[in-house]
């Protein structure tokens, strides 16, 4: 169900006086000809209300530094429907709520990152209409969006203000062994198929112009989406193997190669699939942050959206002043299936960042 923004904010929305509102709308929302005004402070004033977690404003990126976030923007699908999806996966009815995708662009204006990774993407016409509806005045001239492989229809896909010079994915790749009987107590579906990526992830190779404006090197980014559920934390660990040898062999050929690995992990660094990460070199940039509700990245309460960066890359992050950027997250006790959506939710999960030195 969707609640109207009215009956929503009759209960929990503080007052905010226009000066204020002005005040916490970032400049880089200035160019409002996505959406009309007063919607934009509507949704504004929801999100200043109904944020759980994550910052409640972005810092502006510092001179010489570029800005690398990844957010999983939650079913970005169009409003075309795709006839190789059916059943249960048929697209005929999920295109992302035009309120969604105005607080997602919200979102993404106020963090304002220069290489922006996103999970959940049905295409690639998908995210340049979307680019070109609500965020065509944000540079972003540089797009890739790749099948993953996945039977719901959604893949990774990057938008950057920097050229991609290469990218790649392995869909359906195999990782080895087979899946388990059991998921939980119930029969698995996939019992006794092999192992492959659920959505394979995505090797974007991006030019970064050096600050001196002479050159530039070569960050590449692994796009994450892992498997999600709780008891498939087998198939997330295999993934995370088979993540770690395709970027192995990008390292034979480049030991000095800076290699993020980022997005939507549906798992904690606790978890094993993590550890799997960070026992090969990776680094969690928020591991020297306190864990509160700031680094909080999903609506759960867990911090599944992660960048890990391996040693070249570290040395050019400014991992103190990483951040997560709240959205509006239903209240307290309430789940999707009892407010599905309402004007002013942009995602589940939030937008992650860290600066990096050109």
């Amino acid at each position: 169900m969707k609640m109207r923004l009215s009956a929503l904010l009759c209960l929990i929305l503080l007052p905010l006086s226009s000066t204020t509102l002005s005040a916490q709308v970032s400049e880089s929302q200035s160019d409002k000809s996505f959406a009309d005004e007063k919607i934009i402070n509507d949704y504004e004033s929801t999100r200043i209300a109904m944020r759980k977690y994550g910052k409640e404003s972005a810092p502006a990126t510092k001179d010489g530094s570029f800005r690398l976030t990844t957010y999983n923007i939650e079913n970005l699908f169009d409003a075309h429907d795709d006839p190789s999806l059916t059943g249960r996966n048929d697209d005929a009815d999920e295109a992302k709520p035009e309120h969604q995708l105005i607080a997602t662009a919200m979102a993404i204006r106020a963090v304002n990152p220069d290489i922006l990774c996103i999970e959940e993407v049905e295409s690639e016409q998908a995210l340049l209409e979307y680019r070109d509806t609500y965020l065509a005045d944000m540079g972003y001239e540089h797009v890739i969006s790749i099948d993953a492989g996945n039977d719901r229809g959604i893949e990774n896909s990057v938008l950057s203000r920097f050229p991609i010079t290469n990218a790649k994915n392995w869909p359906n790749k195999p990782l080895g062994g087979v899946h388990p009987e059991k998921y939980g107590n119930n029969k698995n579906w996939y019992a006794g198929e092999p192992i492959a990526f659920r959505r394979s992830p995505m090797m974007v190779d991006v030019a970064i112009p050096n600050a001196d404006g002479n050159d530039s090197w070569t960050l590449t980014l692994f796009v994450m989406h892992h498997k999600s559920g709780f008891y498939n934390s087998y198939w997330r660990e295999a993934e995370a193997k088979g993540t770690l040898e395709l970027i192995q062999d990008v390292l034979k050929s480049d030991t000095d190669r800076a290699v993020v690995v980022l997005g939507d992990f549906n798992a904690q660094v606790t978890d094993e699939s993590v550890q799997t990460y960070l026992r090969a070199g990776f680094v969690d940039i928020f591991a020297n942050h306190e864990e509160d509700r700031q680094s909080i990245t999903h609506e759960s309460g867990r911090r599944i959206d992660l960048i890990l960066a391996n040693d070249a890359a570290i040395k050019q992050m400014d991992t103190e002043h990483a951040f997560v950027y709240g959205t509006a997250a239903r209240p307290d006790g309430t789940s999707w299936r009892d407010l599905e959506t309402f004007d002013g939710y942009a995602s589940d999960h939030y937008p992650v960042s860290v600066d990096m030195k050109n």
